[in-house]
């Protein structure tokens, strides 16, 4: 209606001005409901095209969307395995902090481990002490078969050197005997050096293997009794919490409640525009917007970012091939990413909101080109100029919202 206003002026009105007072005819008399298109198909038929031009040029070059929203993501609060829940720490909803305990699953099988695994390391300890222990004994033992095989070593040189001046007192017989004696003397004391040895690895390398696989199954009881307690892992709201002590909940199927991220939703806008303005819309882009959420305000805006697929042609792998004619089509959309052109400009819109945008197209660049043709330059000023029209349209827009929302559909 405003683009049908504003083109009459400069066709409608000059062609009825021409008929009033150059030819002298006026409504009611030469001019009637039967004779108006006769008198005025000029300027009728001018409107009308230069109307739909108008718009074209209008909604092409600055194109509209009411798919805009700003979307959030919500957090299920969800523990990392099943179980029966023993404490809650939060009410239905309300404010929380990242690291915030929100409620605690039974954890005596996750205690039991704890205290398994510190029965181990206790043990480990206590063998290496036992070790240690040990280990100043085989020092001991390796100094008895030292000396024991000593006196056996000076008792058979003695009699072999007897035997060797052919003394009456030593017979061969007993000489062999100490013989195979300090043979087993020195089995001793290699034996108790071994002993020693074994007791030595024991300490450096057994035993603290032991205890560092006792500290990492602690360790590892410790993370699994950790996870009993089910914490926020952002700033943000609860929302739908009803959990009670003795549910039990499940991380595939039953979520205890919902958080919501306190910066969900509170910076970039998504906005779904035609694929026609495909090749219009760029980053850099501005762009304002109005949403139900905060009527009769204009929220200026920037394009971040242009999503550069179209998802209503995406294909999943099936058994069945896919018929072109069944997906995309001109019902997809461009996905357009915008963010408040000004700090703080969206802090108080709630995620989630409904809202219209519009996006304008700039060629203050292109205008500046010193080669531009006449015809471009003036093709170009006429783009931006009908920007204005756009604009107040959506002004316009944001005034009836309220009246529209309100009075007309009674919400």
């Amino acid at each position: 209606m405003l683009e049908l206003m504003l083109c009459s002026m400069f066709t409608l009105l000059p062609d009825w001005l021409y008929r009033r007072f150059v030819q002298g005819k006026r409504f009611g008399r030469e001019i009637t409901i039967y004779s108006v298109w006769y008198e005025l198909r000029y300027g009728i038929t001018g409107c009308l095209f230069l109307t739909v031009m108008l718009i074209t040029v209008i909604f092409y070059f600055h194109p509209a969307s009411t798919n805009v929203a700003t979307l959030f993501r919500s957090i299920p609060i969800l523990p990392d395995g099943s179980g029966r829940v023993a404490e809650v720490y939060r009410d239905i909803r309300g404010e929380v902090k990242a690291g915030d305990p929100i409620f605690r699953l039974d954890d005596s099988t996750q205690r039991a481990a704890v205290d398994t695994a510190r029965r181990k390391i206790e043990e480990t300890e206590a063998a290496m002490k036992v070790a240690q222990v040990e280990l100043g004994a085989a020092d001991s033992r390796i100094a008895e078969a030292e000396a024991a095989l000593e006196q056996a070593q000076n008792e058979y040189d003695t009699r072999a050197e007897l035997l060797r001046r052919n003394a009456a007192t030593v017979s061969v017989r007993e000489v062999e005997r100490l013989k195979v004696q300090v043979d087993g003397r020195q089995a001793a004391v290699q034996t108790a050096r071994v002993n020693k040895q074994s007791l030595e690895v024991q300490l450096s390398t057994l035993l603290p293997s032991q205890k560092a696989s006792a500290e990492a199954a602690l360790a590892q009881a410790q993370v699994e009794l950790a996870k009993t307690v089910v914490k926020a892992g952002v700033d943000g709201r609860l929302e739908q919490f009803t959990l009670k002590v003795g549910d039990i909940v499940n991380p595939f199927m039953r979520p205890a409640g919902i958080l919501i991220p306190a910066t969900s939703g509170r910076r970039a806008v998504v906005a779904g525009f035609g694929q026609i303005e495909a090749q219009v819309m760029k980053p850099g882009m501005i762009a304002e917007i109005t949403c139900a959420a905060k009527p009769m305000a204009i929220i200026p805006m920037v394009v971040t970012e242009v999503q550069d697929v179209i998802a209503s042609g995406q294909v999943r792998p099936t058994d069945v091939l896919v018929d072109p004619s069944k997906i995309g089509g001109l019902g997809g959309t461009i996905t357009v990413f915008m963010e408040p052109l000004f700090a703080g400009g969206t802090d108080d819109l709630p995620p989630g909101s409904a809202c219209v945008a519009n996006a304008y197209t700039s060629n203050h660049e292109a205008l500046q080109d010193p080669n531009i043709s006449t015809g471009r330059w003036v093709f170009l000023h006429l783009v931006d100029t009908v920007a204005l029209v756009h604009a107040l349209i959506l002004r316009i827009q944001a005034i009836m919202l309220p009246v529209q929302t309100l009075v007309f559909k009674g919400h």
